[in-house]
């Protein structure tokens, strides 16, 4: 179901972008990376995180580590990663298929400053070999996230 809730989203929100099949798996940012030929940082990775009683998804650039100090800093509270089972009951999607898009949940997305540095980015699609390219700016947009600087800064090489 997670593929068609990814479809129904973006029909609903952006019928113009489309749903990229891949032959190859693109769980991983590395997969993802070589099947779409760009750096591994232009993959949006999706984190379900919990803090405290809430649930929420930080978008951030694919290789971007959390910084526990930033998170306290930005919501109070360190952030505690949720388990497999969770994060696919929570949002629909499969690890390595986990998107911001077609949710089973009403859950608050973010998006981390390390996106900045791309005008277009590659999150998964709802499956482990579905992807959707995007500016950034349309992916705010679409999914009414918001802008946070949580991760560690990381130094880009081509």
């Amino acid at each position: 179901m997670s593929l068609e809730s990814v479809q129904k989203f973006l029909s609903e929100r952006a019928p113009d972008l489309e749903i990229i099949f891949s032959p190859a798996s693109t769980a991983t940012v590395e997969e993802a990376a070589t099947v779409h030929g760009v750096h591994p940082d232009q993959i949006a990775k999706t984190i379900a995180m919990r803090l405290g009683e809430r649930i929420v998804l930080v978008v951030a650039a694919g290789t971007a580590r959390l910084d526990n100090r930033k998170c306290k800093d930005q919501f109070g509270i360190r952030p505690r990663m949720l388990a497999r089972e969770e994060v696919e009951e929570l949002t629909g999607h499969p690890v390595g298929g986990v998107c911001p898009f077609g949710l089973a949940s009403d859950l608050p997305v973010y998006c981390d400053a390390s996106l900045r540095a791309w005008e277009d980015v590659i999150p998964a699609g709802g499956s482990t070999t579905t992807s959707v390219r995007l500016t950034v700016a349309r992916m705010v947009e679409i999914t009414g996230a918001e802008w946070v600087d949580i991760c560690k800064e990381t130094i880009i090489e081509a």
